[in-house]
């Protein structure tokens, strides 16, 4: 076994290799302080056949085991991956993927298991870093060595790979892979955050991570195995000259044609025309190289028109946003909707209130809890004109939704001032081009139509960049197709005041400094400009929440009183509920959350509670139900759960022999506390409460 490490702000990671999973190309365990990744890297032998993408799948793990629990489930093992695990399955595929040769088309995978957590040090960050590692070890053709480092900011002070309570007292918490010349993937969810302070993040970040990438390569020459050699396919310059000369023009004119679909058609016709052109042999032998050819031509047109013309496939300017459109209160029956438009891009946001029952349960190896705000993102085929299977949401829907999701909680209201469940749903309607931003401007705006009282609305924007040596064009709320042909997608999410999140992917080696900053200050541009257009739409949060939308009601009762409102098993509380049909939480501080949409219920269900909990005052008039007659007196209840006896000698001013004389068991009657014992015991007067003759409380 070899092992290398580094000490970075007091922080020891290390990488160990040699010992474990030797059958795999590439294994390493990357640790930090007790917290332990196993990354392997294992490929096929033989390239995949017929295919035109690069097959890699990448896995990860939390075992449950690795904290010393057992799971939850029914079945008592780890099932499917959970959404946590997803997104780190992300955010381990995402910068590596662009580093393998074009040509490399062996099936390659990556799989990561935690295998110990302190729960004190994140596993997420280090599996980005193990997933490089193992790469770089094994025969696998990766050689460009990244890692990944999470930031986070404290009273005003930047912590790389802080520790669970650091991130939760940040008001930064910044993912970031990159390698030794530039930063190729940025995840960030920020509370407000200035542009200038996102840089500064950044660059810490980036500064540590080279070290990180030092102990790699040192790693690699202890263990290293030799690589798999990948020769770039050979280019039939003949019919790369054919293919160029029969459809560069024609391209290039379908290339400006604004719309999505006839700008689509028209280069289906290209491609139909160049068909019928070529030779039968070179339509079936040399079908892939066609198609490779064909698709480089369109990314050069593509990319010349922006880098010479300053010229987009829809006739934009480099920084202008497409024309958007608003509509808000749409469905009538939500508690909150908006129909979010920016030219062929379009999202149906709802936002949905409940109550502490709608919470989502959590049972992670680093959370077990609740969730009170909820961001779901759906993408059906007939968004973009396909058909395809419905299915559940795959891993890009988990992880726009949570990029969405992200951006919006720094605005919301805190849970006291507004103690409700939000759900946001963002079903996309129409695609081209940053669906998850439209989603984060769609959810500012169904929670404000709703009546949630946000602190201010948020924006997002996606960024694009097509770069050729000293040739840079920074583009703004970038279609489908310039993300596709572009060198990166940059999507920055904020309110007026600042960056709530941001997401980043680079195709190149890496994005240095200045355009980094050039795309953050062009990005607050484009920001500010959709914020003023939804303020065009609604200005702030509606006064009143939807009818449809229950109220939530809260009042404190004595911790000692809690017994008193859910009674025996329960029993008191689900009477309440049953009487009233409102909904009833009641927290150990005892704060009572009683939420219905039908007013009078929830005033009546804080009447019983409030009667519940009342405590008796000597010298205060009732009106009591009189329970239970006998021979010395009644009993007499002077508010639901309390008693007290009413003596034979207080029941009138006069003697009587029996008290049924003058009262009947069910009858309602004043009477005057007169005293409540040690015991607590409490004693009643009826003749005193008739000579008083005051108002009933």
């Amino acid at each position: 076994m070899e092992k290398v490490e580094v000490d970075i702000d007091g922080k020891v990671i290390s990488l160990e290799a040699g010992d474990l999973a030797r059958q795999a190309g590439g294994a390493v365990v990357v640790r930090q302080g007790d917290t332990m990744v196993l990354v392997t890297a294992t490929m096929a032998k033989e390239p995949r056949e017929g295919i035109d993408f690069f097959p890699l799948t990448v896995d990860y793990r939390e075992k449950t085991y690795a904290a010393g629990k057992i799971p939850g489930s029914f079945f008592k093992r780890e099932a499917r991956p959970g959404e946590i695990e997803t997104l780190i399955c992300r955010l381990i595929d995402r910068p590596i993927r662009p580093l393998f040769p074009k040509a490399f088309k062996n099936e390659t995978q990556v799989v990561g298991l935690v295998v110990s957590h302190d729960q004190v040090n994140p596993p997420d960050v280090n599996a980005i870093t193990g997933a490089s590692a193992a790469l770089m070890i094994s025969d696998i053709p990766f050689e460009t060595p990244i890692a990944g480092a999470r930031i986070s900011r404290v009273e005003g002070k930047l912590i790389f790979n802080p520790t669970y309570d650091d991130t939760a007292n940040s008001d930064l918490n910044l993912i970031i892979a990159g390698t030794s010349d530039g930063i190729v993937m940025v995840e960030a969810g920020a509370k407000e955050v200035s542009e200038e302070d996102m840089m500064a993040a950044l660059e810490f970040g980036h500064e540590r991570i080279k070290k990180v990438i030092e102990i790699q390569i040192k790693l690699r020459e202890l263990l290293g195995k030799e690589k798999l050699v990948v020769e770039a396919p050979k280019v039939d310059e003949a019919l790369k000259s054919k293919i160029h000369t029969q459809a560069a023009s024609s391209l290039n004119d379908a290339m400006q044609i604004a719309g999505k679909h006839e700008r689509s058609d028209a280069i289906k016709k290209i491609k139909n025309d160049l068909t019928e052109a070529l030779s039968p042999e070179e339509q079936e032998e040399k079908k892939g190289e066609v198609k490779d050819i064909f698709h480089d031509l369109e990314k050069d047109i593509v990319r010349n028109l922006v880098l010479d013309k300053q010229y987009r496939v829809d006739g934009r300017g480099l920084a202008d946003v497409r024309p958007i459109s608003i509509m808000v209160g749409y469905l009538p029956r939500v508690h909150g909707s908006a129909v979010f438009t920016r030219g062929e891009t379009q999202a149906l946001v709802t936002a949905t209130m409940g109550t502490s029952v709608d919470e989502q349960r959590m049972d992670s190896l680093e959370f077990k809890g609740t969730k009170s705000f909820l961001l779901h993102y759906n993408f059906p085929a007939f968004c973009t004109g396909e058909v395809k299977f419905i299915g559940g949401p795959g891993r890009r829907e988990i992880g726009h939704g949570m990029l969405a999701e992200r951006a919006l909680i720094p605005i919301l209201p805190s849970r006291e001032k507004f103690p409700y469940t939000i759900r946001i749903v963002s079903e996309i309607l129409e695609s081209n081009g940053s669906s998850s931003m439209a989603s984060v401007c769609g959810g500012s705006l169904s929670m404000m139509d709703a009546g949630v009282p946000i602190k201010a609305p948020v924006a997002g924007i996606a960024m694009g960049l097509i770069k050729d040596g000293d040739r840079v064009a920074i583009l703004s709320d970038i279609l489908g197709s310039e993300d596709h042909l572009g060198d990166m997608d940059f999507k920055v999410a904020g309110t007026s005041n600042g960056i709530t999140a941001l997401q980043m992917d680079i195709k190149i080696a890496g994005l240095d400094r200045e355009l980094m900053g050039k795309a953050l200050e062009q990005a607050k541009e484009g920001r500010m400009h959709i914020l003023g257009e939804m303020d065009k739409a609604l200005q702030s949060p509606r006064d009143e929440l939807s009818k449809y939308a229950p109220r939530i009601v809260q009042i404190t009762v004595p911790k000692d009183k809690i017994r008193d409102v859910i009674g025996p098993g329960g029993k008191v509380i689900r009477d309440i509920i049953d009487k009233t049909g409102v909904t009833i939480d009641i927290n150990d501080d005892g704060v009572v959350s009683i939420a219905s949409a039908d007013e009078e219920a929830a005033k009546k269900a804080i009447e019983y509670v409030e009667n519940l909990v009342q405590e008796v005052e000597v010298g205060k008039i009732y009106l009591g139900k009189v329970k239970k007659i006998v021979d010395f007196g009644a009993f007499v209840e002077i508010f639901p759960g309390t008693d007290g006896l009413v003596h034979i000698s207080q029941i009138c001013d006069r003697r009587i022999k029996n008290v049924s004389d003058e009262i009947q068991e069910g009858d309602e009657i004043r009477v005057k506390v007169i005293d409540v014992d040690q015991q607590g015991k409490v004693k009643l007067s009826r003749k005193e409460a008739l000579r008083e003759a005051v108002p009933t409380a």
